[in-house]
């Protein structure tokens, strides 16, 4: 190829991919070709299996530390299988649950609040620790605070994190005031 015919625009690269834009439209939205949208590991919350079996319990049952609780000594266990361990010391009979071989139906739980979202069986939760704290965050007692902000939780691991950062994370305007979170003013003007 001369010189000439570069050009002239016989070159065989389009000129708008030369300066970095491309004059065809990208058919796919997806900017990862590789990626297949059907492929999903695990379901997002509220989105249960719908083969799942559905657990309602009562706000009392659900937040209840000991839900198993011996018949003897009136002694509470949060697992069936302590109770059952703790039988034998009663010389009462018990029996240790087996894992089998057959397929085990995944249990889901609603949250007990009747205006909840996550109330309707298609909105269930998936474990009984994301049903706890969900209903203690959304619906419950906030019973720890923050010494040092007074911002208060349901839930004492998020205390315990946001107690671990709260005061270590400080962003200083030109002017002179210190705030605990970072703005870009610029931002709201794109």
């Amino acid at each position: 190829m001369m010189m000439s015919d570069y050009h002239r625009g016989s070159s065989s690269i389009p000129q708008a991919t030369i300066s970095g834009f491309s004059q065809e439209a990208n058919q796919n939205p997806n900017p990862n070709p590789d990626s297949n949208p059907a492929k999903r590991k695990r379901n997002l919350p509220g989105t249960p299996d719908p083969d799942s079996e559905v657990i309602a319990l009562s706000p009392k049952s659900l937040m209840a530390t000991n839900r198993f609780i011996c018949d003897v000594c009136n002694k509470g266990f949060q697992r069936d299988q302590n109770l059952q361990l703790h039988r034998r010391g009663h010389n009462l009979p018990w029996k240790l649950k087996q894992r089998t071989g057959k397929e085990v139906k995944k249990k889901v739980y609603i949250c007990p609040e009747k205006s909840c979202i996550h109330h309707h069986p298609s909105r269930a939760l998936g474990d009984l620790t994301g049903v706890k704290k969900h209903y203690s965050r959304k619906h419950g007692e906030k019973k720890w605070k923050c010494e040092k902000c007074s911002k208060k939780y349901a839930v004492q691991s998020d205390w315990k994190a946001h107690s671990k950062i709260c005061g270590t994370r400080e962003y200083k305007c030109d002017c002179g005031t210190i705030f605990s979170r970072y703005f870009n003013p610029y931002l709201s003007l794109i």
